[in-house]
């Protein structure tokens, strides 16, 4: 390499942002402490925490990674962090005591589940403001998340027994998809057709037909299920029973729970590495994210963090 192509690679690096050029770095909300813990998922160390808003709880990821976006349940806000600087930025008015939020596909929208409202708010990400809200006839809306295509985004309610589905160009719901008791966490298969529902009192995931809005099959999962996330291959869908301290590894294919893995009590919501080869689980009750390999299916790690942390989003 000559000294002018050392020069120029070295005045890239100064001006791009540490977070472009960085392993993934895993955020996680604590509500107990109020805080957004950073973890790098290359050497699985705290790398920083950030103050943010009063009770944290869903969080999602600019596309360009610079952004996070926090639901604030008691000030009914969605707190805006600037994840460069790592300090609060702004934030967004929301209904009262929202609660899970999804970012869509091209980055434009984030959407917020408000449970006393019964709405799911649209917050454009171009003027940090909200732009629209679509009432739901499920009671207490829990997590609100955008299909991969982003046609629709699907709600669980979790007073409601029911996972409502909005139509995004329409701005309204469009199916009510009765489920089993308490429905927490969604996830899809990543061509769109599959939604994947953990229902909580039922101790079941929910295998529903995301073009149909009908249920294909429900399979027991652990005591407590609640979170959910898929493997970007589709083949395999990772389940926290928050009742059992483990996470359980469903087969897509043959529609059955393959393995059961031990984590940190009453783990919450989840997130995978980009790759796939590691899960990041919040485990609210022991204060860690316990971290997974994916293709040996083993825990490698507890990770401490703030106080109850309540999920993990990886970008």
């Amino acid at each position: 390499m000559t000294l002018r192509s050392v020069l120029s690679a070295c005045a890239i690096a100064a001006i791009w942002p540490a977070a472009a050029i960085a392993a993934p770095f895993a955020y996680v909300p604590n509500e107990g402490s109020a805080t957004l813990s950073i973890i790098d998922t290359a050497t699985d160390v705290v790398v920083g925490t950030i103050p943010t808003g009063k009770k944290p709880r869903g969080t999602v990821v600019s596309l360009d990674g610079r952004t996070a976006y926090v639901s604030d349940q008691p000030n009914n806000q969605l707190v805006i962090v600037d994840l460069v600087t790592r300090k609060q930025s702004g934030s967004a008015a929301l209904g009262e005591s929202p609660e899970g939020v999804g970012i869509s596909p091209d980055g434009r929208w984030v959407v917020a589940a408000v449970e006393e409202n019964n709405e799911v708010m649209f917050v454009d990400t171009q003027t940090n403001k909200k732009a629209f809200a679509v009432h739901v006839r499920g009671k207490n809306p829990e997590h609100a998340i955008f299909t991969p295509d982003g046609k629709y985004v699907f709600v669980s309610a979790e007073e409601g027994d029911a996972v409502n589905v909005i139509d995004f160009a329409k701005r309204e719901e469009v199916a009510q998809i009765v489920v089993g008791a308490r429905p927490r966490g969604i996830g899809f298969s990543p061509d769109s057709s599959t939604a994947y529902v953990a229902a909580e009192n039922s101790n079941e995931v929910y295998i529903i037909d995301a073009k149909k809005f009908t249920v294909k099959a429900r399979v027991k999962a652990g005591t407590r299920s609640n979170g959910i996330t898929v493997h970007p291959d589709g083949k395999r869908v990772f389940v926290s029973n928050g009742g059992d301290a483990s996470v359980s590894v469903l087969d897509t294919a043959t529609q059955t729970i393959t393995a059961t893995i031990g984590v940190g009590q009453r783990p919450w919501n989840m997130a995978l590495t980009p790759d796939g080869k590691k899960l990041y689980v919040a485990c609210g009750r022991s204060g860690v994210v316990s971290v997974i390999d994916t293709e040996r299916n083993l825990k490698l790690t507890d990770i401490a963090v703030g106080k109850l942390p309540w999920g993990v989003v990886i970008r």
